[in-house]
């Protein structure tokens, strides 16, 4: 459903156009040092700067806690984070109600919520919606201490070099997608609860949360299926696990193997293009030609890096308190 987490438990909430889109956090320990400030470092990451391929639509994105927070600290209940819909153009989706948008969830939310879905934008599906996971991102990233997450985009639209990837989009009056690589430091050996729950298994289930994420690798990732297993096996050089290659992106057996966690993910083009597109009225039974309004990236994956480090934050937060709570039962 709407809920990600055992210990560090998540919920999120909001349509891109209704009044406000936010988180619930429960379980985030009490006593930590918190306040807006924290969070606003990486939600302007998410803007993406206003740089070419990102959507004209600005909007605040002021972190409003509602709960949890007492003269600075956590106090141990939830934290509620809200923030406001301002800059919405609702009329933009109200003209293309009977078309749904290919590559969007118009189509099948319609079907599986009868037709009540808050179309507008995206609703609930809507890309606006990492904005709340940004912020318990950064919250997360506070609990993890000395542990670094840093994301990049390392492609987009087959390009290396990023500025020629939005230029080729430009040029095509088109959207492109990218490739985006998280690397974490820091992490000690053992991290993870197999088998549902292996390390790799809740990334891969909280990255492909994330909008328009449509792949992930773990260290060689693919590549690994053209080696041999002699090639692909990480030799262990020292009793702290360090290894001498890093095949396997520092998971073994589900376990965090205390070398760097490297995964990549793929991010598709955005949904909606510039270009004429082809779909079904719903009201006429008919296909026919139409051009999506409103107001889009070019390429999402632009924005992407900076949520990948949160949804890899939340995994990791409650990963290492699930750890706490068991040495502190057993000892």
């Amino acid at each position: 459903m709407n809920s990600f987490g055992q210990l560090f438990r998540v919920n999120i909430f909001g349509e891109s156009h209704g009044e406000s889109v936010g988180i619930l956090i429960d379980g985030c320990p009490a006593g930590l040092s918190l306040g807006p400030e924290d969070l606003l470092a990486d939600i302007e990451r998410r803007k993406g700067g206003q740089q070419p391929g990102t959507t004209p639509r600005i909007e605040e994105d002021l972190p409003n806690f509602k709960s949890g927070l007492f003269q600075g600290k956590t106090t141990g209940a939830p934290l509620l984070i809200c923030f406001d819909n301002k800059n919405t153009r609702s009329s933009d989706y109200e003209k293309q109600r009977s078309i749904p948008r290919p590559g969007h969830a118009d189509f099948v939310a319609a079907k599986k919520f009868g037709g009540f879905e808050d179309y507008r934008g995206s609703g609930h599906f809507s890309g606006r919606l990492t904005l709340p996971l940004v912020a318990a991102g950064a919250i997360a990233k506070k609990l993890l201490g000395s542990v670094q997450i840093a994301a990049t985009l390392t492609e987009v639209g087959g390009y290396a070099d990023i500025e020629k990837g939005i230029a080729y989009a430009i040029a095509q009056k088109d959207s492109v997608g990218g490739i985006v690589e998280c690397r974490v430091s820091g992490l000690a050996v053992g991290l993870g609860e197999p088998f549902f729950d292996a390390t790799e298994s809740l990334l891969a289930h909280a990255v492909f949360a994330v909008p328009a994420i449509r792949g992930i690798e773990f260290g060689t990732g693919f590549a690994a299926a053209r080696l041999l297993g002699s090639q692909h096996n990480d030799a262990i050089e020292d009793a702290k696990g360090t290894t001498r290659t890093n095949h396997a992106g520092g998971i073994v057996g589900g376990l965090t193997n205390g070398n760097e966690l490297v995964f990549r993910v793929a991010v598709k083009p955005t949904s909606s293009t510039p270009q004429e597109q082809r779909s079904l009225n719903t009201s006429s039974g008919q296909q026919e030609e139409f051009i999506i309004k409103g107001r889009h990236d070019l390429c999402i994956a632009l924005r992407v890096p900076v949520v990948i480090e949160a949804v890899t934050a939340l995994v990791l937060a409650d990963l290492l308190l699930r750890e706490q709570h068991i040495k502190r039962v057993l000892f």
